[in-house]
């Protein structure tokens, strides 16, 4: 596969969209304040969170950032009206101080939170809210195998550091966000996504994020052998109900800081 971890398939992401959409919806409900003229969405994907962003900030000039080409071209169709460009996160550059700064589940892609963070505060105006969902799932079973399948094959030189490493606990962040604005809202929701086709609706939901960078890095052939290995894992750790349907538990870390 000549993939790179950039390279995200805005189809295979949007394969599970509601299940996707359904925090960003609830980070931005709790991200009221004064109303927003400039609001930025930072690792917009295929455009969903760009789209729930517009509802909750319905005034706003809106632009969308995303640094994988085959995702900015979803959301230019998607939302032909807003402005999207091609960038990566922990380079770009705001044009002016922003209102609204989302980041739906895409800074736990980006290294060196220690400065991100309040980087991307500094781009806020006084008042201006900086609204951030990312995955604190990495204990989750779906996660654990993932790393075991990895670790555990001809690939395993290969598959070395490919598993995403950034995170630290609620207390990290707010200790390292609270001198630098006037309130911090830290939360952890565990979701629970029912999914349709058992244990291959985990695989092709990972396939969309997590896994990515692992079958990146792996020939074809690899990559049918390790996500073999990976849906063998799964069937011993997820329960199927007698309709097919399973419960993927997933825990997500909810950050609204406002400056």
């Amino acid at each position: 596969m000549t993939t790179t971890s950039a390279d995200w398939q805005a189809s295979q992401y949007t394969l599970f969209e509601a299940q996707r959409t359904r925090p960003v919806r609830d980070l931005l409900s709790a991200a009221q304040g004064e109303t927003a003229r400039t609001a930025v969405d930072l690792g917009c994907g295929p455009g969903n969170s760009t789209q729930t962003l517009i509802a909750y900030a319905p005034h706003a000039r809106v632009t969308g950032i995303d640094n994988s080409g085959d995702m900015i071209d979803a959301a230019k169709k998607r939302l032909p009206q807003v402005e999207f460009e091609l960038a990566d996160i922990s380079a770009w550059e705001a044009k002016e101080p922003c209102d609204l700064i989302l980041a739906n589940a895409a800074l736990q892609w980006v290294p060196d939170h220690e400065t991100l963070f309040p980087a991307l505060v500094g781009k806020l105006s006084a008042g201006g809210r900086l609204a951030v969902q990312m995955p604190d799932n990495l204990d989750e079973p779906a996660h654990r195998l993932m790393r075991e399948a990895a670790a555990d094959g001809p690939w395993r030189d290969k598959l070395k550091g490919a598993e995403r490493t950034e995170r630290h606990p609620a207390q990290w962040y707010y200790a390292l966000l609270k001198p630098l604005c006037t309130s911090v809202d830290v939360w952890r929701t565990t979701y629970h996504h029912p999914l349709e086709g058992g244990v291959d609706a985990i695989v092709e939901w990972f396939k969309g994020t997590a896994l990515r960078p692992f079958l990146a890095k792996l020939d074809e052939k690899e990559a049918a052998a390790f996500l073999d290995r990976y849906r063998a894992g799964l069937k011993t750790a997820y329960t199927v109900f007698d309709d097919g349907s399973v419960l993927l538990p997933f825990p997500r870390l909810f950050i609204v800081a406002t400056r």
